[in-house]
């Protein structure tokens, strides 16, 4: 990833791990106030995640074009599962 954003192809293993470092803490504590924004329902749930990144329109923007994705491929799989079971979906 680093070298896709302009890095040498090998780089130093104490920048992969600072970065790193820094993904995990980024990651951890995201999930942390998930967990206390959903902590009034009890289970994590897709909305808590747009809820707090609400005001960073590229975050959300992104999220979006992956949950669409991921419905489009749900639906291929569906659809893909019936043809091979030789059932008609339009049945």
């Amino acid at each position: 990833m680093m070298y896709g954003f302009g890095d040498v192809q090998e780089p130093d293993k104490e920048t992969v791990d600072l970065v790193e470092d820094m993904t995990l803490d980024y990651v951890t504590n995201f999930a942390h106030r998930c967990m206390e924004v959903s902590a009034r329902r009890g289970k994590l749930q897709t909305e808590d995640l747009l809820y707090l990144i609400r005001n960073d329109e590229k975050k959300v923007q992104r999220v979006n074009e992956l949950l669409d994705m991921n419905m489009q491929l749900k639906e291929a799989r569906k659809n893909f599962s019936t043809d091979e079971a030789g059932i008609d979906p339009a049945k």
